[in-house]
């Protein structure tokens, strides 16, 4: 059943998620205050463009892809249309805003974090659920490369929400947030190296994410009692595992193939079979704002504002 889905916003990421919701056969509707871009949605395809989400029609369900600064605003003006939404994580960079638009909707308000879809996340929280590693001892996350794209935030906004959504699709959920430490200072948090743990006895993790570094690197590591699994890179088919103790030098190596599906295309495919009726996809409001109050914890232990 073909569904109408409201696009607000048409920029580098929003050009793919209009990609996808066409190729998965929705209507979409581009809500962008650029007339060079609505032009551009109308191009591609768009069933109509407009200026702001306040002049979209009925439509049955709504994706937001805007800065994360304007996060919050729009997010408001969608919600009395009392429709699914799915909102570019983070939900917002602003606790406060987070927990408002928890209690005004959180049942419809969903957050896209795509690396709770990729084969190779899912494939490791399969592991850790099914015991095969063991007790899980510690899982580290690496998000490290150069530059950040984004004018409105700073990177520890976008890059940090991608690693604490991925500990929760492994794990069930987010640990405490025990120490953080980044080179930066003032308000610009350009890099970050966090453990989150609870209590003594609880998973460690650790997560390393920085815009500084000219060598590109997305892994992921479970390590368990009896075995780890690492996914060495995001575009990797098959995750590395080790069967053995950590460090036995006798462990079994072998690769275990988890295919090439793109996160995107799963995680909006999960939206609109909701729209349709479906179970809801990933990422509640309410895990959405857990996301954003680990960060602004880890930043306050980080020293950032």
């Amino acid at each position: 059943m073909a569904c109408s889905i409201g696009l607000a916003g048409f920029g580098r990421w929003g050009k793919y998620i209009f990609r996808d919701l066409r190729s998965l056969g929705a209507e979409v509707h581009v809500a962008v205050p650029g007339a060079a871009t609505r032009e551009a949605a109308l191009v591609a395809g768009a069933t109509s463009v407009c200026v702001s989400v306040d002049e979209f029609p009925a439509l049955d369900g709504y994706v937001v892809a805007v800065p994360t600064t304007h996060h919050g605003e729009v997010l408001s003006a969608l919600v009395g249309r009392e429709k699914p939404i799915f909102v570019e994580k983070p939900l917002t960079c602003d606790a406060a805003a987070a927990r408002d638009l928890v209690a005004r909707a959180g049942e419809r308000i969903f957050v896209m974090d795509k690396w709770r879809y990729h084969p190779g996340i899912v494939a490791l929280g399969r592991m850790v659920r099914s015991g095969e590693l063991g007790e899980i001892l510690a899982i580290e996350s690496y998000r490290l490369g150069w530059g950040n794209p984004h004018s409105d935030v700073d990177a520890c906004w976008i890059l940090m929400p991608h690693d604490l959504s991925i500990v929760l699709e492994i794990l069930g959920h987010i640990p405490a947030a025990h120490r953080a430490f980044s080179s930066a200072q003032g308000t610009d948090c350009s890099d970050m190296t966090a453990v989150l743990q609870d209590g003594e006895g609880g998973v460690r993790v650790k997560v390393e994410i920085s815009s500084l570094q000219p060598v590109s690197r997305r892994s992921v590591a479970v390590i368990g009692t009896k075995g780890s699994a690492q996914l060495g890179d995001s575009y990797e088919t098959a995750l590395l595992v080790c069967e053995g103790a950590p460090g036995e030098n006798s462990a079994r190596k072998s690769e275990r193939p988890i295919g090439d599906a793109m996160p995107l295309f799963l995680e909006l495919e999960a939206f609109l079979e909701h729209v349709r009726g479906g179970p809801p996809p990933k990422s509640s409001a309410a895990e959405g704002l857990m996301v954003v109050e680990r960060i602004e914890e880890l930043r306050k232990l980080a020293g950032i504002s």
